[in-house]
C-alpha cells in the first residue's frame, strides 16, 4: 500500500496564483487539452469572487503546492440542497498514489456538507483507469452517460 504523504489542504488565496497555475497547465496536459490564457485568467478570478459559486484549493506538502481541486455549486430540480460539481482534480506526478487525490476529494466533502449540498459528484474520462482505482473505493458509480454538444 502507498505511503500516504503528509498535506496541507487550503482554500486557494489571491497569493496561490503562481502555485495554482502550473498545477492548473499540468492538468491540461494530462488531458491533452490546451485552454486559452484569457479563460484560464477568468477562472482564476472566479476562483477568488466570493460571488461566485466556483470554488478551489490546493494541497500543500513541504511548502509546494502538489495538488488541485475545482468545485462549483449549483441548484438541483430533484434536492432542496445544491448539489456540487467536482470540476477538476490534478495532483503531481511525482506525488500521484500517495493520498493527495483522497485528500482533496474529502475536503470537498468536508465544504460541501458544510453547505447543505445533497451530493458531490465528478467526471473522469473513461480511461483513466488509475484515478477510477480510488474513486471506486470512496464514491459510487451513477451509471449515468454524458452527452453534450460544444458551441
Amino acid at each position: 500500500m502507498p505511503v500516504r504523504i503528509p498535506v496541507e489542504i487550503r482554500p486557494l488565496t489571491a497569493a496561490d496564483e503562481a502555485a495554482w497555475l502550473p498545477l492548473w497547465q499540468g492538468y491540461q496536459r494530462f488531458y491533452m487539452t490546451e485552454i486559452p490564457a484569457e479563460v484560464s485568467a477568468m477562472t482564476w478570478q472566479r476562483l477568488l469572487d466570493a460571488d461566485e459559486p466556483m470554488h478551489g484549493a490546493l494541497a500543500w506538502h513541504e511548502g509546494k503546492a502538489i495538488g488541485l481541486v475545482h468545485y462549483l455549486y449549483h441548484r438541483s430540480t430533484w434536492t432542496v440542497g445544491d448539489y456540487c460539481y467536482l470540476q477538476d482534480l490534478f495532483i503531481d506526478k511525482a506525488v500521484r498514489s500517495g493520498g493527495v487525490g483522497r485528500r482533496l476529494i474529502e475536503h470537498v466533502y468536508a465544504e460541501a456538507r458544510a453547505a447543505d449540498c445533497a451530493r458531490v459528484y465528478w467526471l473522469t474520462h473513461e480511461s483513466n483507469s488509475r484515478a477510477m482505482l480510488l474513486y471506486e473505493r470512496i464514491a459510487e458509480r451513477s451509471g449515468f452517460v454524458q452527452y453534450r454538444k460544444l458551441f
